[in-house]
């Protein structure tokens, strides 16, 4: 049953937004969508709440994904190319109780740049602002697009695999200047050695019975 649903909403969006659409699979028992082109991204968006025969009304979720050197053999690289970013959009329509995952992906890899959605579903406004604190990436005509989990100050995007774990800079309170100042970390990285930890009369016990 679940698979003749699936397999109907694929059609309706192969007919129409066949063009528009590098890709049309199913993994998982979910259904993803690859837009061809990210200059597509606005209109399909727009398609995709207002026909009739998909009203795609709510977005659940938006994500920013940082492949980097990952693999292209997974789904989740599947025709990445060398694209390194691309975002996730996570759709539900009520009226027809479908589920959908959206992915585009960005073709500048140095200035990640992609249209704000916000006119379409108003709840992605904090999703882009997290997608681009955490992974750089701008949206163009986002109302108000500017750091909301890091610090206004904060130099880097923390989720992109570039980052160290620990930072590149710190931040702590002098008490000569008697304010907060930035400086550059202090912390050394840390490499754990695995270390084994035996009981003196360790098996010697089953040994005995034997």
């Amino acid at each position: 049953m679940v698979k003749n649903r699936i397999s109907k909403l694929a059609e309706n969006l192969q007919q129409i937004l066949g063009g528009q659409l590098e890709d049309v699979s199913q993994a998982l028992g979910e259904l993803t969508v690859l837009i061809r082109s990210q200059d597509d991204l606005t209109e399909v968006a727009g398609t995709l709440k207002n026909h009739a025969d998909l009203r795609f009304d709510i977005l659940i979720d938006l994500c920013g994904v940082d492949y980097s050197e990952y693999t292209t053999d997974t789904h989740a690289g599947y025709k990445r190319d060398n694209r390194r970013f691309a975002v996730v959009y996570h759709l539900l329509s009520v009226e027809h109780n479908y589920r959908l995952r959206m992915r585009v992906f960005i073709e500048d890899s140095d200035v990640p740049m992609l249209d704000s959605i916000v006119s379409v579903w108003p709840s992605a406004n904090w999703y882009e602002r997290e997608a681009f604190d955490l992974y750089g990436i701008v949206f163009n005509n986002h109302p108000d697009l500017r750091r909301i989990l890091t610090d206004y100050g904060f130099i880097g995007n923390p989720f992109r695999k570039d980052f160290p774990l620990s930072g590149h800079m710190e931040m702590k309170y002098d008490p000569e200047q008697k304010r907060v100042i930035y400086q550059p970390i202090t912390i050394e990285p840390r490499e754990i050695t695995p270390y084994i930890v035996r009981e003196e009369q360790y098996a010697q016990g089953e040994s005995s019975h034997e």
